[in-house]
């Protein structure tokens, strides 16, 4: 892996950090394709059982300025909109990997990069982390499917405090408001996302049908129980087949 995107495995879960402290990890095109490639390498490895991603102190600034840029000048040319559409592969490849995935969120989580924080399954974050949309604030519509992840992740009261009015939020209201699971310590997020995402990643395998399972049945819309039910059973089979061989 290049320098600004580090990958390590540790108890079966593998860290995604990015790592451009300079320009507060912005995600560029190129760091854009490094945290594909990152996903892609955890969820090839059938070691791997859940997937944690972080930027230490700053968890992302959202897209770097040149892509916007050159998106305003033309939205429809080639490598302009290609260029974005990396960005977005950032974030929507996060939400799409085959293993559960945790943002461990510390500084700030910022267009973009709050849409990778919301991508994940579940967050962890700093009790001082900012979660901010910032799209409106510099004049611009938000992206990347930003009003369905803050509606998934606090509802649609939420939804519009942010993404119409630009609320921003601390780590400790985000745990108030359900879009995170806990808050602590800036020095202490880490490890507790680690310890947090070991537990689901002892079991790789299992850890794999469970977030299919889950993903299914809590998208936008829900599924009615009895079709929870049927989704469930053939999982549920497999893992008492798996202890009953």
């Amino acid at each position: 892996m290049a320098d600004e995107v580090l990958y390590s495995v540790t108890d079966g879960v593998a860290t995604i950090t990015l790592n451009a402290p300079d320009r507060r990890n912005a995600l560029s095109v190129e760091s854009s394709h490094e945290l594909i490639d990152a996903a892609r390498t955890a969820e090839a490895d059938t070691s791997v059982g859940a997937v944690i991603v972080t930027g230490g102190k700053h968890f992302c600034a959202g897209a770097v300025r040149e892509v916007l840029a050159d998106n305003g000048k033309d939205p429809v040319e080639d490598s302009a909109y290609r260029k974005l559409g990396a960005v977005y592969g950032a974030f929507t490849v996060i939400g799409e990997l085959a293993v559960p995935t945790v943002a461990a969120v510390r500084g700030a989580a910022v267009g973009a990069g709050l849409n990778l924080a919301l991508a994940t399954d579940a967050r962890i974050v700093s009790t001082t982390a900012r979660l901010l949309p910032g799209f409106a604030q510099i004049g611009i519509h938000p992206g990347g499917g930003h009003f369905t992840l803050l509606n998934r992740a606090g509802g649609r009261e939420m939804a519009a405090a942010m993404g119409m009015f630009g609320e921003e939020i601390s780590g400790e209201r985000a745990v108030a408001l359900g879009m995170a699971w806990s808050a602590h310590e800036d020095d202490e997020v880490e490890a507790a996302a680690q310890t947090f995402a070991a537990r689901v990643a002892k079991d790789p395998e299992l850890a794999r049908k469970l977030v299919l399972s889950f993903r299914r049945e809590t998208r936008p819309g829900g599924v009615p129980w009895d079709v929870a039910v049927e989704l469930e059973r053939s999982p549920q089979m497999w893992s008492l087949r798996r202890q009953h061989p």
